[in-house]
């Protein structure tokens, strides 16, 4: 039996939160957050006690925290929790600063904890049949990669202020699905170009970031991959890419609430996409964590660590460099 915390009691907070109170050997003890109603309220729903970090730290029947507290909030609670003896698992990123992200990839190691990153779109049972078949050769060797990432709506411009833009903030994931499709065999980013426009919302211009971006790269190997994200899909939560091999092509398409197309004198209607990101990805963050405690169970290899992480904001940072220079930048 793992007994564990969660730091975050906010909408991501509260869908791992219910995930690890309903996993087979999991006990959810503590919930933390400043926001005393919100811990409150959650601890209540899910059987656990409202607590403090320095309390979960200090007690040693916690096995595992999970992190997933406001972005600038991570890296600390990293730090504390591997020189605690702990377990980790985190949300992305690790950090707004490269530096800061490698510190704690070092305090992990240094403390031997295991520490797992949640990019949970690596657990999209669609996006993960599409790299099992690359895998086993299927359709030949990955080329070309086209992701495209499109949000429904953009968040308030008070939370982008402090998000560290959005290359960190919502590309970092896009980066990680370049690297876990394209740079598998040790290969990795060689060259990078990013541009971006604000044709969202102008006040999110305001707090120095942008709605709009296209990202290319190119790797090591020559294999090129192009991403391109807008905070707006009035269509609904846009998560789609596409894999030119040597052999064919895999897609990978949305997720709608049903498949059902209908056809009538007045056309032909399917639904929308799912309309966001909890309810695209909500199998995806079920499997993350059973993949962690069953990995951790078995002493296995985590599917995504915090190197992963660390090299995901490497290439933001890289396309906040070319952003602002206009210049494409060499890794």
């Amino acid at each position: 039996m793992k007994n564990v915390a969660v730091f975050g009691a906010g909408r991501i907070g509260r869908i791992h939160a219910a995930n690890l109170a309903a996993l087979p050997g999991v006990t959810l003890k503590y919930v933390c957050d400043p926001m005393g109603d919100a811990a409150a309220q959650l601890a209540a729903q899910l059987g656990a006690q409202v607590s403090t970090p320095e309390a979960v730290f200090a007690d040693a029947g916690i096995d595992v925290v999970a992190i997933a507290a406001p972005t600038d909030a991570h890296s600390d609670l990293i730090t504390r929790a591997a020189q605690s003896g702990k377990h980790i698992f985190c949300e992305k990123p690790i950090d707004l600063s490269v530096a800061r992200a490698q510190a704690c990839a070092e305090a992990v190691r240094a403390a031997g904890v295991a520490c797992m990153m949640g990019f949970q779109r690596r657990f999209d049972p669609t996006f993960n049949e599409a790299k099992e078949r690359l895998a086993r050769g299927d359709i030949g060797k990955p080329e070309m990669l086209v992701v495209t990432s499109r949000d429904p709506g953009a968040p308030p411009a008070h939370y982008l202020k402090g998000s560290g833009g959005i290359f960190r903030d919502m590309l970092i994931h896009d980066f990680d699905i370049f690297r876990w499709i394209l740079c598998a065999d040790g290969d990795e980013a060689e060259w990078l170009a990013a541009t971006g426009s604000c044709l969202v919302d102008p006040e999110i211009a305001t707090v120095g970031d942008i709605d709009s971006a296209v990202v290319t790269l190119r790797t090591r190997q020559g294999r090129l991959a192009q991403i391109n994200a807008s905070r707006r899909a009035a269509y609904g939560y846009d998560q789609r890419f596409e894999i030119l091999c040597s052999n064919g092509m895999l897609q990978c398409g949305n997720h709608r609430p049903s498949e059902v197309v209908q056809s009538d004198a007045a056309g032909v209607h399917a639904d929308k996409p799912e309309h966001f990101f909890l309810q695209r990805y909500r199998e995806a963050y079920r499997l993350e964590l059973a993949h962690f405690f069953e990995t951790l169970q078995s002493g296995g290899a985590f599917r995504t660590t915090i190197e992963d992480g660390v090299a995901a904001q490497k290439l933001a940072d890289a396309a906040s460099e070319s952003l602002a220079s206009g210049q494409a930048v060499r890794l």
